[in-house]
């Protein structure tokens, strides 16, 4: 076991911080460039496996309420989702798009390609979102792992 993982461990185990903070400080481990025997660093790290979207919200009511949602989508199957986005027919592309831009969306399905993910997961890094509404205060958080 490497020794930053080992430190991390300790800090869950110590309680300094929480599962979900050593999971992602493990997984960027595991993204950081490694170094060989000559000291030169590998070029290429591997393709995140996960797209995480975290919301935290407290009710201002009592203070005490927490909702806290986490989902975890594998971008393989977002992968799939935009092949399979190339098979429907232009005209059934035109309606759901009107349907989105209806709803307030502006959204064209035409322009899901895999290389525009593969950007997407490139240009991602954390991204933290502050909400402020009458019913209280959220945070949602999205990020690659």
């Amino acid at each position: 076991m490497s020794e930053n993982r080992r430190q991390i461990l300790d800090m869950l185990a110590a309680g300094k911080i929480t599962a979900d903070e050593a999971e992602r400080l493990i997984a960027a481990l595991e993204r950081a460039p490694s170094s060989d025997a000559a000291g030169a660093t590998t070029a290429r790290r591997p393709l995140p496996k996960y797209l995480r979207v975290v919301v935290e919200a407290e009710d201002d009511d009592d203070g005490e309420a927490l909702t806290k949602v986490n989902i975890r989508v594998p971008f393989q199957l977002m992968r799939a989702g935009v092949k399979l986005a190339n098979f429907m027919p232009p005209k059934a592309r035109a309606q759901v798009n009107e349907a989105l831009r209806e709803k307030g969306v502006d959204f064209d399905l035409n322009q899901i390609k895999p290389e525009n993910l593969d950007e997407l997961i490139e240009q991602l890094q954390d991204m933290v979102i502050d909400i402020d509404h009458d019913k209280g205060r959220a945070k949602v958080k999205v990020f690659c792992e």
